[in-house]
Parts: structure tokens; C-alpha cells; sequence
């Protein structure tokens, strides 16, 4: 395939999101992380007390995130740190950290547009679970995605209830594929974020779950390989059963990466492929890659093997 043939208008063999975005806002935008003081039913009793087995949110949390200070004041903070490096940067107010619209309306809509309130934001991206968006939240996100960038992240994780189950989640696949196509169908932005070595799943598993993703109308997919954080419950499990998991190497899990993209819908933006824990809060797999060298591996492999986001999934729908 020649470069001018990619579905998506560039020379990258997949649906990069940072052309994405450059291309939409005609200039540079960032994330800043935010930390409103959020909970979730799977810590506070709703669902159950000690959330997912993987999850230790403490590992993606900015250090400017503290409870102490103000919404402004994380979004300020946020900004002045990227600013120094591109004055003429734009944002986006990342409510990162546990279930961000488990929360009255009310009470959303004050957090939010305090965020908002910054002349260099000019949108919101709000991390939460695909069973925590109810009719009136989805309302509001409607009412405000008219003047703002507004995208809602699900953590999908999985696609297989069993694994779900194992895992804590406490909802199923279901919740996912209703929760994606009610923001699709209202012109609000979505992400499904996904794990890809969960315990109980194999190959085949993650590339039925790239055909699975590509049904839906998901706009952006985060990817990362299963790590094994500290202070989790499954960390305790990798200690006693070792054997229960498998740990992809760096390069068994860049195979993996390219086979999953060949079988993922062209039109999906891939907005990250790793995550990358903080070495002092990370049990496994050590990799000592950046993601940028990953993404240049990545890249590297597509192209020698001569592939592309989506090939396979365009064979496979001639078909059809």
C-alpha cells in the first residue's frame, strides 16, 4: 500500500493520535491530569471495597494532582509546566484518577467547568466506567460538547465477562458496548481503554477482542500490556501463582501489538500502545523501554512486515 492509500491521510501504517489531533485543533494540545476528589462503587461499597485487582491509581497520577489543591490550581500548575516548552499550547483538563462522573450532576458540572473556566482549556476528557453514565450526566456532557472538545475514556479492559469477573471489574461487557454507542450516538467523543495479558486470556482472546472493539463506534483505543503494580491484589496473586500469569517480553508483546492492529477498524485513532508504571511501584514486566522507543519499534515492525492498521479487517469485510 502506498502512502497516499492509508485511510487516514498520512505515511504512519496506523491511525495515530497525535496527528489526529493536531490535524483537529491546527496546533498542539495536551492533557493535564486533574484529580477532583472522586471514589468509585468498586472501592466504596456499592459494588465492593478494594477495587479492581490491577488497579493502583497512584501509578498515573501526576505529583501537581493533590487533593489540597483546587481544581484551578492542578489545571494552572498543569499548564505552566507544559508551557514552557510551547507558549502557544492549548489543553485539555484530564479528570484522570477513579470514576469521574460517579457523582451527583450538580456536583459534576461545578468540577468540570471550573476547569473549564481557564481560557486555555478548551476541553474536558473524563475517565470513568462504562456503568457509571446515567441519562442526566450524558445530558449535560451533550449540552456542553457543543462548545467544548468533550471525550468520555471507558475503561472496557476486557471483552470476556469471565475475565471481567476475575478481575473485580464488577460490570460486564455489556455496560461497554451500551455505554460507547449512547456517546457515539450524542456526538460525544469516547475512548475504550483495554489490557492486553490479563490473566485467562491468550492470543486468540486479544484478537477477537480487536474484531469485537472494531463493531463498536469507539472513536480512540488506549492499549497497554498487563504490569503487575505493588499494593494490588493482584500482585499478591502473581506471588502466590506466578505460573497464573504470562508476562508478555517486549518483543513477544510488539508481535502481538501488529497483529492486533491488522485486525483493528482503520477508522479507530490508537492513542497509546504501552503504559509505563513508575519503576518504584512496578513489579513486572520490566521493560527499561520509553514509549516513544516503543512506538519507533512499532513502526519499524509494521513496516517490515509490510502491514498496516486494518488490513485484515478490510479483507475480512470485502467478505461480508
Amino acid at each position: 500500500m502506498s502512502d497516499q492509500q492509508f485511510p487516514w491521510g498520512h505515511n504512519r501504517r496506523y491511525n495515530d493520535f497525535p496527528g489526529y489531533f493536531k490535524n483537529k485543533f491546527q496546533g498542539r494540545v495536551q492533557k493535564v491530569s486533574v484529580d477532583a476528589g472522586f471514589t468509585c462503587p468498586n472501592r466504596d461499597g456499592t459494588k465492593a471495597l478494594n477495587g479492581c485487582s490491577y488497579c493502583n491509581n497512584t501509578t498515573f497520577k501526576p505529583d501537581y494532582c493533590r487533593l489540597e489543591k483546587s481544581i484551578s490550581e492542578q489545571v494552572q500548575q498543569g499548564i505552566d509546566f507544559f508551557a514552557k516548552k510551547y507558549k502557544s499550547m492549548r489543553f485539555l483538563a484530564y479528570f484522570q484518577a477513579y470514576t469521574n462522573t460517579y457523582a451527583p450532576v450538580e456536583l459534576l458540572k461545578e468540577r468540570y467547568e471550573e476547569a473549564l473556566q481557564n481560557p486555555k482549556v478548551v476541553g474536558l476528557v473524563i475517565g470513568t466506567r462504562p456503568d457509571c453514565l446515567d441519562g442526566e450526566v450524558l445530558d449535560y456532557l451533550e449540552k456542553i460538547s457543543k462548545d467544548f472538545y468533550v471525550m468520555v475514556e471507558f475503561g472496557v479492559e476486557s471483552v470476556k465477562n469471565e475475565t471481567l469477573q476475575r478481575i473485580n471489574r464488577g460490570h460486564l461487557y455489556e455496560h461497554s458496548i451500551q455505554a460507547i454507542e449512547e456517546t457515539a450516538q450524542r456526538g460525544i467523543h469516547n475512548c475504550a481503554h483495554l489490557i492486553l495479558g490479563l490473566p485467562g486470556e491468550d492470543r486468540s482472546d486479544f484478537l477477537i477482542q480487536a474484531k469485537e472493539i472494531s463493531k463498536l463506534p469507539v472513536e480512540n483505543l488506549k492499549l497497554h500490556q498487563l504490569q503487575i503494580h505493588k499494593g494490588t491484589k493482584m500482585a499478591s496473586d502473581y506471588e502466590k501463582q506466578p505460573g497464573e500469569f504470562h508476562l508478555f517480553s517486549a518483543d513477544e508483546y510488539l508481535e502481538l501489538v501488529v497483529d492486533y492492529l491488522e485486525h483493528l477498524n482503520p477508522s479507530i485513532i490508537v492513542e497509546r500502545f504501552v503504559s509505563q508504571a513508575p519503576p518504584n511501584m512496578l513489579i513486572a514486566p520490566k521493560w527499561g523501554l520509553k514509549n516513544f522507543e516503543f512506538v519507533a519499534k512499532l513502526e519499524k515492525l509494521l513496516e517490515k512486515r509490510q502491514t498496516w492498521q486494518g488490513r485484515l479487517w478490510e479483507e475480512e469485510n470485502r467478505r461480508k
